[in-house]
């Protein structure tokens, strides 16, 4: 059974802050999301199993601790997937990234696929999905179904803010994997927004509102 882990850390705390303000502009949003995400993906890494590896320190031979042979794949969601990439990316270099494009159909509010690209040997990586938001759980919901389609096993998602209602959809689709929430918000409106949320992350990234 996956876990769901709400960041309590008072820096990913102060810096949603900063991106819900509707003052805070493209610039300092896009670099702001980058931020959140690499803080996330530090807490997101937290049970990575370890290997001992021997090494050569200018001193003498010595046991140090390495990642164990898992590789990793992030796979944002396009296109809002896209702010988190690179700050994951920072501290995680060696991951290959995949991409899943998904729109949510404006009446159904239901998510219609149009683009998937993997890395060819993604079912044996630890895999990433990554979107700024779950608010219906709609798009990620299918984004992870692609994945298992596809057989990858170890998925985890990762957000920057949630509604009650993409958790427990999450939750009933894919009760295995693990979902990193930088805040749990209060509800979603009649339109399918995170209230109090920040707004369209998609529009706020790349400055197309």
């Amino acid at each position: 059974m996956g876990n769901v882990i709400i960041m309590d850390h008072p820096l990913i705390q102060h810096k949603i802050g900063l991106i819900r303000r509707k003052e805070t502009g493209t610039k300092d949003f896009r670099q702001t999301i980058g931020e959140i995400a690499m803080l996330i993906c530090y807490e997101a890494t937290r049970n990575l199993q370890l290997d001992d590896v021997e090494i050569e320190t200018p001193i003498c031979k010595t046991k140090v601790k390495a990642l164990k042979g898992k590789k990793m794949a992030i796979v944002p969601i396009l296109r809002a997937g896209l702010g988190m990439v690179d700050g994951m990316l920072q501290m995680i270099p060696a991951a290959k990234v995949g991409h899943i494009g998904l729109y949510r159909d404006p009446q159904t509010l239901k998510p219609i696929e149009y683009y998937c690209k993997l890395p060819a040997d993604c079912a044996e990586r630890e895999v990433f999905v990554v979107d700024p938001m779950l608010a219906t759980g709609g798009s990620s919901v299918a984004a992870i179904q692609m994945l298992k389609d596809r057989g990858c096993r170890n998925i985890h998602f990762m957000c920057i803010i949630a509604a009650p209602e993409g958790v427990k959809a999450m939750r009933e689709a894919h009760p295995d994997v693990d979902i990193y929430i930088g805040a749990m918000d209060e509800k979603l409106n009649d339109h399918g927004y995170i209230v109090p949320g920040l707004g369209d992350a998609g529009d706020r990234i790349f400055g197309t509102k």
